[in-house]
This record gives structure tokens, sequence and C-alpha cells, in this order.
């Protein structure tokens, strides 16, 4: 459990890194980049120790995959609550077919 959360967390601060200064264009975009850089860190400072702590629970593989959805998850709430697009059918189609990869990555052979 202890995984997922910080995944979760890193995730977020991830998300504001990456996508939070488009709301900010009229920023220089040296400055964006500086403050992206300062949010990552708080995100490395959660995803190595999660994966430190998984690896052994879960596979690369696996860790990888869980990640992934944690970020479409996150990603889907800030798209829509944060920079206020809307969530489109077929982005909900694209996304569902990611998720399904969770069962063939977690599936026993």
């Amino acid at each position: 459990m202890r995984t997922i959360l910080l995944l979760i967390a890193s995730n977020i601060f991830m998300t504001f890194a990456w996508y939070g200064h488009l709301k900010f264009k009229e920023a220089a975009l040296w400055k964006v980049i500086l403050v992206s850089w300062g949010i990552a860190l708080f995100e490395y400072m959660l995803m190595v120790p999660a994966n430190r702590i998984g690896h052994g629970t879960f596979s690369v593989a696996q860790l990888k995959t869980i990640q992934e959805v944690i970020t479409l998850v996150v990603f889907g709430f800030f798209s829509v609550l944060f920079l206020k697009e809307p969530m489109r059918w077929n982005y909900l189609v694209g996304f569902a077919f990611i998720v399904m990869a969770v069962f063939f990555i977690f599936k026993k052979w």
C-alpha cells in the first residue's frame, strides 16, 4: 500500500511539473522550466522510494504499469479540474485500452 500511495503522490507532483505551467502561458519559458524542475524534484523524492519499496512485491513491469494507470487517473482529474478541459469519450476509450494492459501484465499465465 505504501508503494501505491507514494506513486499517487509522485504522480500528482509530476503532473503539475509537466502540465501546470500551461495555465500560465504569460510566464517566461525559462521561469516555468525552473519551477517545473523544482516540482519534479519532489516527484523523484517520492517515486524512487516507491519503486524501491515496491520492487520485490511487484516486478518492474508491474510497477511501471501501476504507475501508468495512476498517471492516467491523476491526469484525467488534473486536466478537467485544473486546466478546465473537457473529458471526451474517445479519451476515455483510449485510457480504457491502456488500463486493459493491467490485466495482461498482472495475469499469471
